[in-house]
C-alpha cells in the first residue's frame, strides 16, 4: 500500500499537469476578443467627458465608464499634438521620434519640399477621379498593433480603417490593412480608398455610396436638446466663433441644404455632428460587409471621428456647437455599441476610446476673462529673423525652411560660407529667445545629446526625429497661437492639448478607474498584451496591466 500511494499521487499530478497543459493550448484563442474597435475622437479634451456628462445618455460614453476602465490622467508625451502624429502614436505605441510622423505636413530635408503625412504619388485614387485617394501609410516607419495582429494570425485577421480624414483612416490601419476608407466631399460625397489597398471598391462600399446616405444629412442642424439647457457651454451668440459662409451669425439653427453651395458642397458636413453620424453609418456597413468579428480570429476596426475637430476649429472649445456635437456623438456611440452587441456579441469585442489631441480655449475669449493669452504674428517674426540673418551672415539662404516651429538649415550654404553648424544653432537660439511670445528655444544638438525625462524638454525630445526634424525648435508662450480670432486650435505640449480621454470596455477589461498617469503610447502595448501578440516593433509604451482582466 505504501508503494501504491506514491504512484497514485504521481499519476494525479501528471493528470493535473496534462489538463493544465491542454487549457494553456486552447484557452488563449477563445479568450481573445473577436474584434478590437479603436475609436479616436479628434480634438477631444478630457474635460468634455465631465463637462457634458449630465447631457449624455447611458449607452455611449457613460456605458464605457460604467462597464469599462477610465484612465483619468491620460496624456500625450510629445510635441506636436496634431492629427497625424496623434493617430500614429495611438496605434504604434510610440512617438514621432520613432514612428516618423512628425506633423501633418513637414519639410522633407532630402527632397527639399513639404510632404503630407499620408500623401503618396505612387498610388492611385480608388472611388474617385480626383487625387484625394493618392494616399498610403508609407511615411510611417513602424508597425501598428493591427500589423502585428496580421502577422500573428497569418493574415487571417482583418484590419479596416475608417475616418472622414484620410490620415485618420490610413495611419491607424497600418501597413498591412485590408482597407482604409475616407470621405471625399465636395460635389461627390463618397467614401474612397487607394490602390495601396485595392484595385476597386468592394460592392458593399459601392452600395453605400449609391444609397445617398451622405445627401440625407443636408438638413437643419439644431441642438439635440433645448438649447437653454446647454448650460455647460457659453452663449450661442458671441464673437469667438467662425460659422458658415452665407449665414451672418454663427448661431443655431443651421440650414445645411441652403448653405452647402457656399461651403464646399458635401464638405459642409465635416464641421457638423452629421459627419460623425455618417462615419458611424459607414462603420456599421463595414462591420456587416466585411463580416468583422464573425469568428475567433481577431479582427481590428479603427474608427476616427473627425468632425469633432472641424467643429472645434470653427466654433471653439466653449461653443454650443461643440457641446451639441458631443451630445450627438454620444448617441452615435450608443448606436455603434448596440450594433456590436447584436452582430459580434456582447462580451465578445473590446473597445478603446481616446483622442489625437485636445485644444486651447479661444485666446480672445481667455483675454475677455483676464486669462493670459494671445495671437502670434509670424509675419513680424519672419521679417525680424530675416534681418538678423542678413545682418549677421550677409544672407538668408543659410535657412532653408521654417515650419512647425522648427528652423531647417541649408547645410550646403553653411559649408560654402565656412560656418560652424553648432555656432549657428546657438546664435539662432539666442536671437529667437529674444522675440515676443517665444518661451523656449532648443537646438537639434541638445535634442540628440541630452536625455530629458521631465518637462517640455522631454516632450520635445519624444517628438524629435533626427532625420526629419529641424535644427532649431521654438516653443511659443502658453495659450498663444498663430490662428484667427475665432475657433480653437492645438499643437502644444500644454495640458489643454495633451490631456485626453482613455476609456476601455469589453472582453478582457476590468471595471475601474485610475488617476495614475498614463500616456498615449501605452495603448498599443495594452491591446497587444490583451491579444497575446508581439508589441508594435517600435513601441516604447508599457501595457496597462491594471486594467486587463
Amino acid at each position: 500500500m505504501k508503494r501504491i500511494l506514491p504512484l497514485l499521487i504521481c499519476f494525479l499530478i501528471l493528470a493535473s499537469c496534462l489538463a493544465q497543459s491542454k487549457s494553456v493550448i486552447t484557452t488563449p484563442e477563445n479568450s481573445r476578443p473577436k474584434l478590437i474597435v479603436g475609436i479616436v475622437v479628434d480634438q477631444m479634451r478630457y474635460d468634455y467627458l465631465t463637462r457634458f456628462e449630465s447631457k449624455f445618455g447611458e449607452g455611449g460614453f457613460k456605458r464605457m465608464i460604467n462597464e469599462g476602465f477610465n484612465c483619468k490622467n491620460n496624456h500625450f508625451n510629445y510635441v506636436p499634438t496634431y492629427t497625424g502624429p496623434g493617430h500614429a502614436s495611438v496605434y504604434t505605441g510610440t512617438t514621432p521620434k520613432y514612428h516618423g510622423i512628425i506633423s501633418n505636413n513637414w519639410y522633407d530635408k532630402e527632397i527639399k519640399s513639404v510632404v503630407y503625412c499620408a500623401g503618396d504619388e505612387s498610388v492611385n485614387s480608388i472611388g474617385t477621379e480626383s487625387n484625394s485617394g493618392k494616399m498610403s501609410p508609407h511615411r510611417m516607419l513602424t508597425t501598428t498593433f493591427g500589423d502585428e495582429n496580421k502577422l500573428f494570425t497569418q493574415h487571417r485577421g482583418k484590419t479596416i480603417g475608417i475616418a472622414i480624414k484620410d490620415r485618420g483612416a490610413i495611419l491607424p490601419a497600418g501597413h498591412t490593412a485590408d482597407a482604409a476608407y475616407w470621405f471625399h466631399g465636395k460635389e461627390e460625397g463618397v467614401w474612397i480608398s487607394s490602390s495601396f489597398y485595392m484595385e476597386d471598391l468592394p460592392n458593399w462600399v459601392k452600395k453605400f455610396n449609391s444609397s445617398k446616405q451622405a445627401e440625407s444629412y443636408f438638413k437643419v442642424w439644431d441642438t439635440f436638446y433645448d438649447i437653454n439647457i446647454y448650460t455647460e457651454s457659453g452663449p450661442d451668440q458671441n464673437t469667438f466663433e467662425g460659422g458658415f459662409e452665407g449665414k451672418e451669425m454663427a448661431t443655431f439653427p443651421y440650414d445645411l441644404d441652403s448653405l452647402k453651395d457656399k461651403n464646399g458642397g458635401f464638405d459642409i458636413l465635416k464641421p457638423t455632428p452629421f459627419g460623425n453620424s455618417l462615419t458611424t453609418d459607414f462603420a456599421l456597413a463595414a462591420i456587416e460587409g466585411e463580416d468583422l468579428g464573425e469568428d475567433n480570429i481577431t479582427d481590428v476596426l479603427t474608427v476616427s471621428y473627425s468632425s469633432t475637430d472641424y467643429v472645434g476649429h470653427n466654433f471653439g472649445v466653449n461653443s454650443k456647437e461643440v457641446q451639441d456635437t458631443y451630445v450627438r456623438l454620444d448617441k452615435d456611440l450608443e448606436r455603434l455599441f448596440i450594433f456590436l452587441d447584436l452582430k459580434v456579441g456582447k462580451g465578445e469585442y473590446t473597445v478603446f476610446l481616446t483622442s489625437d489631441h485636445g485644444a486651447v480655449e479661444v485666446p480672445a475669449y481667455l483675454q475677455s476673462v483676464n486669462i493670459p493669452a494671445g495671437y502670434l504674428n509670424y509675419n513680424d517674426r519672419k521679417q525680424r529673423f530675416q534681418k538678423f540673418l542678413n545682418d549677421t551672415y550677409g544672407t538668408t539662404e543659410i535657412v532653408e525652411n521654417v515650419s512647425n516651429n522648427q528652423i531647417f538649415f541649408n547645410k550646403a550654404k553653411l559649408n560654402e560660407l565656412g560656418l560652424n553648424i553648432h555656432d549657428v544653432e546657438q546664435a539662432l537660439v539666442d536671437e529667437q529667445i529674444s522675440y515676443p511670445n517665444i518661451a523656449k528655444v532648443y537646438t537639434a544638438t541638445t535634442m540628440n545629446s541630452t536625455n530629458f525625462t521631465t518637462g517640455i524638454e522631454s516632450l520635445l525630445q519624444n517628438g524629435f526625429n533626427q532625420k526629419r526634424s529641424g535644427d532649431v525648435i521654438v516653443v511659443d508662450d502658453i495659450a498663444h497661437i498663430a490662428y484667427g480670432r475665432t475657433g480653437s486650435t492645438h499643437g502644444s505640449g500644454l495640458n489643454y492639448d495633451t490631456h485626453v480621454p482613455l476609456l476601455f470596455m469589453g472582453k478582457g477589461i476590468r471595471h475601474g478607474e485610475t488617476l495614475e498617469k498614463t500616456v498615449i503610447p501605452d495603448i498599443a502595448p495594452t491591446i497587444s498584451a490583451l491579444l497575446g501578440i508581439s508589441f508594435p516593433n517600435g513601441a516604447t509604451g508599457q501595457p496597462l496591466g491594471f486594467l486587463l482582466d
